[in-house]
């Protein structure tokens, strides 16, 4: 299993940003709509690392994990036949790849395809 994207879902987006700036060296993007205004830093490993507001009133901060898969329908579709809830289906988002959500005991967790 290889890391592709990391998602950070935070109140204090600048903060967060400041941190892994400071710690880590790292630079981040201005706000990118496709990424629901995440701020993006590229990982040494070739993925991606996002940091953004929660995009409506009832999104928790959460860090939410995207593994890499070749099959994103099946990926999703066989997590979800061993018990996982889907959150989002399989999306595309336009030269960046496709995406799904599912949650399993109270994390949550997504695929990513390129």
């Amino acid at each position: 299993m290889k890391i592709y994207y990391l998602e950070i879902v935070t109140p204090d987006v600048d903060g967060t940003i400041a941190i892994f700036t400071a710690s880590h060296g790292v630079k981040f993007s201005d706000p990118i709509a496709e990424f629901g205004q995440g701020r993006i830093a590229q990982m040494p490993n070739g993925g991606k690392i996002s940091v953004r507001a929660p995009m409506h009133e009832s999104e928790a901060p959460v860090t939410r994990t995207y593994f890499l898969t070749d099959d994103i329908e099946a990926a999703t579709d066989k997590a979800v036949a061993a018990g996982a809830q889907l959150a989002h289906p399989p999306l595309e988002i336009p030269g960046e790849g496709k995406f799904s959500i599912i949650f399993h005991g109270g994390n949550q967790f997504g695929f990513w395809q390129v």
